[in-house]
């Protein structure tokens, strides 16, 4: 998910979409450790998702203070 689709999804949905992408990374961290994880970037792609995700609600946030 890149950051024009997080950024036309309302905060509730962000936070809603945070939820899975951390059980999905929880999920892919678990299959590593057994050994049982294919594609290992899948990991890299949910972090990343996981910091866009923050960084537009940290965003909304600092604008309504300042706006």
């Amino acid at each position: 998910m890149n950051a024009i689709e997080i950024r036309n999804l309302t905060t509730a949905e962000i936070e809603q979409q945070l939820k899975t992408l951390k059980e999905e990374l929880f999920n892919l961290r678990f299959q590593l450790a057994t050994g049982q994880l294919e594609n290992t970037a899948r990991i890299r792609e949910v972090r990343k998702s996981i910091a866009r995700a923050k960084t537009v609600v940290r965003e909304r946030e600092l604008n309504i203070q300042n706006g």
